[in-house]
């Protein structure tokens, strides 16, 4: 604007001087040539002396006059060699001599699309993203080895290149899949450690947005993370099935504790009424021996008392006749109430009716 607003100013003056030494001179009349007196004469050699100089100025002050936007810098170069550094401001500097060249200092991005191969030969199409800015204080170095910006990007993005292909070549396919968030970090960290210190500008992110192996490959990585997540499911229904048997055996072998308990348990209450049931014989056999007049011997122990009949001073038939009914109440408590099938007479003519066994 103010280049603009001076070019403008001194035109106007260096053609309204230039037009006033006309008029002074006579050049501008409507009847014939006046006479030109001295006095308008030197009115006339004054402004072309002003028209001249505003003319001067005009071809000068404004094409000198530089100004650098701000997210910009500037090398000056006098006579064709690189001088001074410029950054955002408005500067004087003669045009005939010094030329500006202008550098863009903002964060510049870098869409780069290669192709790469992993350890184990497998070809893939990497997509990465490098932004960088250029180190204001070395402008003049960029502009000596470099010249533009553009030969310095494309310097940046061939080595950028370079590093992730470096970096991508020493794993093999699978682990690039299986580390793949592992992998952009690294290739920054490769592309900051070879371009920073050598190009003059700093990387501020390298990413690799995307990694795309060829159909076929990824066909297959795909069937096999099908097939081992079939092999999990396997082992999940494997473990889920021995969890399951494990359950089911501990229940039958409660369940068989339980019939075995129980088992014991009715051989105890079994045992216990047999004890009875011989306890009430027993008890029965002794009153009937007491009622035919035996003597009975007892016998007591820390638990049970046992009986013995003395069969003393008592002939052969008597102790016949004793144990004959005592069987017969042995019969009696086993019948179970079927006519009986069998009568014992003795030799005195009774009739002793014993039941089937």
């Amino acid at each position: 604007m103010i280049k603009l607003f001076l070019g403008f100013v001194l035109l106007v003056l260096t053609v309204g001087a230039f037009a006033l030494a006309l008029w002074k001179a006579g050049k501008f009349t409507y009847k014939g040539k006046p006479a030109v007196s001295k006095k308008d004469k030197l009115f006339s050699v004054i402004f072309s002396c002003v028209g001249a100089v505003c003319a001067v100025f005009l071809a000068v002050v404004p094409p000198s006059i530089q100004t650098v936007e701000a997210g910009q810098v500037a090398v000056v170069k006098h006579l064709g060699e690189a001088k001074e550094i410029r950054t955002a401001g408005t500067y004087f500097d003669f045009w005939l001599t010094d030329s500006y060249t202008y550098y863009d200092s903002t964060v510049q991005n870098l869409d780069i699309v290669a192709s790469a191969y992993s350890k184990d030969a497998q070809t893939m199409d990497i997509a990465m993203t490098v932004q960088y800015r250029i180190n204001p204080e070395q402008a003049i170095d960029i502009a000596t080895k470099y010249g533009d910006l553009k030969t310095l990007s494309s310097r940046i993005e061939s080595v950028s290149v370079e590093r992730a292909k470096s970096h991508l070549s020493s794993f093999s396919a699978m682990e690039i899949i299986e580390t793949r968030s592992a992998i952009s970090p690294a290739v920054e960290q490769s592309i900051r450690e070879t371009i920073s210190e050598q190009y003059y500008v700093t990387i501020v992110a390298g990413v690799v947005t995307n990694i795309d192996f060829s159909d076929a490959f990824e066909s297959t990585v795909e069937n096999k993370m099908i097939a081992e997540q079939e092999v999990l499911t396997a082992e999940y229904e494997k473990e889920k099935a021995l969890i399951a048997a494990e359950q089911a055996l501990e229940v039958a072998k409660l369940e068989a504790q339980a019939v075995v308990e129980q088992a014991k348990a009715d051989a105890e209450s079994q045992e216990l009424v047999a004890q009875a049931q011989a306890r009430a014989i027993a008890h029965k056999s002794v009153e009937t021996a007491r009622m035919l007049g035996f003597t009975i011997i007892e016998t007591k122990t820390e638990e049970t008392t046992e009986y013995s009949i003395d069969f003393t001073g008592k002939t052969a038939e008597e102790i016949k006749l004793i144990s004959e009914y005592l069987k017969y109440i042995e019969y009696l408590e086993t019948w179970d109430g079927e006519l009986p099938s069998t009568v014992v007479t003795d030799s005195s003519g009774a009739s002793i009716i014993l039941p089937t066994p």
